[in-house]
């Protein structure tokens, strides 16, 4: 399904090199895409509220707009620095590292007096005060979070790094290590943790880091984003560049909670920075595979689209494949360059964790729309109609043809990702067999 949106105008990207606070401010505002997670749905912008589930419970973002009594309008540039690069909140005391402060300590002095002046300026207050935050006692006492920084959360004054290695100016992978280490905190997605739920790696230094997710997040996992076959290793530059602007490359296109980093975030950023980001990820080797679910290997083969070609439908879930997928991802698995993903060397499709898979063909997915690419793409949910065998099946049959060499699905699997998503994610059969 294709659809066409209103035309957005973008922020100034020129925030990256302008001398204006306010105007470099809310630049790096988007950069970190804070409005993503201090917004709910359909809310006022940083007012606050987003839910988000943890091993220990759902917690909510708090209110950053600068209203005097519900937000951050008493906090002085010291109040407003303790919380986003040390994990100290004014009000609330310790933060839960789903605030990325461990990121974040390495954001500059100036770029934090920008965003301070942003938000305090620029950013519309609002009167709201967040639901409280769903954890029990006594894991919702703060107090021990205070261990947990200084065992693993970085000293921002050990970690700074000179203002000339932080400018736009500055050589592509120095930039780029900065804005992926730290305001982009992409590790805090797609670097595993460790049972105290502490990144394994916050830095190049060691292979773990950015090596992917070792457990769903909101119901997905991250991939690798080192140069290996479950990561970028297929990737050019202007592959990744095109993903952070548009959602979508010649392999494949953003879901999950990439997509809200797309539209909140990536899209608005100069395209010196993306640059910069991509030059920055190209120089990462193959990872230390710390989340059990590196690719398999690819070698395309034409079988399988000489099969379906002839009408042969013995193999498992191919009948179901022809049925639900092949319109769009074609007999041959190729897809749509830039529309519809490829299925046949797609890293998500090839992960040995079958999650995101599973997950989207009960889900569906929209590709967000950009400035520079307004139209949508819809992947339409098929929980209401597959059964978790058939779901099963489908899956099993992605993941093993064109010369893809993932393992089988099990309706067991199908089940346990099915669960979350609640009744309404029950086969229409099941739901009227039950009444």
């Amino acid at each position: 399904m294709v659809t066409a949106e209103p035309h957005r105008p973008a922020p100034p990207i020129e925030g990256a090199t302008s001398r204006d606070p306010l105007v470099r401010g809310e630049y790096l505002a988007r950069m970190g895409d804070c409005v993503a997670c201090h917004t709910v749905k359909g809310g006022k912008p940083f007012a606050g509220g987003a839910p988000f589930a943890s091993p220990i419970g759902t917690m909510y973002s708090s209110n950053i707009t600068p209203d005097k009594e519900h937000g951050i309008g008493s906090y002085s540039f010291e109040d407003f620095d303790q919380a986003v690069r040390h994990g100290v909140d004014k009000k609330k005391g310790s933060l839960y590292p789903a605030m990325p402060y461990p990121s974040y300590a390495r954001v500059s002095d100036q770029d934090m007096k920008d965003m301070y002046a942003y938000f305090m300026q620029k950013v519309q207050p609002v009167a709201s005060d967040p639901p409280r935050n769903g954890i029990t006692w006594p894991l919702s006492m703060r107090w021990p979070m205070g261990l947990w920084r200084a065992m693993f959360a970085p000293d921002p004054a050990k970690v700074q790094v000179q203002a000339a290695a932080v400018a736009p100016t500055a050589d592509p992978k120095v930039r780029g290590a900065y804005l992926v280490e730290g305001l982009g905190h992409c590790g805090a997605c797609h670097t595993p943790r460790s049972v105290t739920m502490a990144e394994k790696a916050l830095t190049d230094a060691d292979p773990l880091f950015l090596s992917g997710s070792d457990q769903p997040m909101d119901g997905w996992t991250a991939k690798s984003l080192r140069g290996d076959a479950s990561g970028l290793a297929s990737w050019s530059a202007a592959d990744i560049v095109a993903l952070l602007k548009t959602g979508r490359n010649d392999h494949t296109a953003v879901f999950g909670g990439m997509s809200e980093v797309i539209e909140h975030s990536t899209q608005y950023v100069s395209d010196s920075d993306l640059q910069a980001i991509a030059a920055y990820l190209k120089s990462l080797g193959p990872g230390k595979d710390g989340s059990g679910n590196a690719a398999t290997a690819f070698a395309a083969s034409p079988d399988t689209a000489n099969a379906l070609w002839r009408g042969d439908t013995r193999q498992r879930g191919s009948a179901l494949y022809l049925d639900n997928c092949a319109a769009c991802h074609r007999s041959d698995g190729k897809g749509y360059s830039q529309v519809f993903p490829a299925l046949a060397g797609n890293s998500a499709v090839l992960a040995s964790d079958p999650q995101n898979v599973i997950a989207i063909v009960l889900q569906g997915h929209t590709v967000p729309p950009t400035t520079t690419r307004p139209s949508t793409f819809t992947m339409p949910a098929f929980a209401w109609r597959l059964t978790d065998e058939q779901v099963a099946d489908v899956s099993t049959f992605v993941r093993g043809n064109w010369g893809n060499n993932a393992q089988a699905v099990t309706s067991a699997q199908v089940a346990k990702v099915r669960k979350p998503l609640g009744e309404q994610a029950r086969p229409v059969s099941e739901r009227a067999a039950a009444k």
